[in-house]
């Protein structure tokens, strides 16, 4: 099975080894044919820390490091 892949940009990385990456998804509404944006955000993992705030990143799904925490920064 693949992993899935998204791309967003930090909202935060204050935690340590953690970082908020918010995902923004557009749709077409099936009814009134109006383009919707949603926006998603998920924990990922950042083992060096490397990562700051306002970097547009990659995000891989993967096995849960914690409770929240089931995603891993890619670049």
């Amino acid at each position: 099975m693949t992993k899935k892949i998204l791309k967003g940009v930090i909202t935060s990385a204050k935690n340590n080894k953690t970082v908020v990456v918010e995902v923004v998804r557009k749709f077409k509404h099936p009814f009134y044919e109006k383009i919707i944006k949603r926006t998603k955000k998920y924990h990922a993992h950042d083992e060096d820390n490397k990562f700051k705030e306002g970097e547009k990143v990659s995000i891989m799904e993967c096995k849960p490091f914690s409770k929240k925490k089931t995603w891993q920064v890619m670049k």
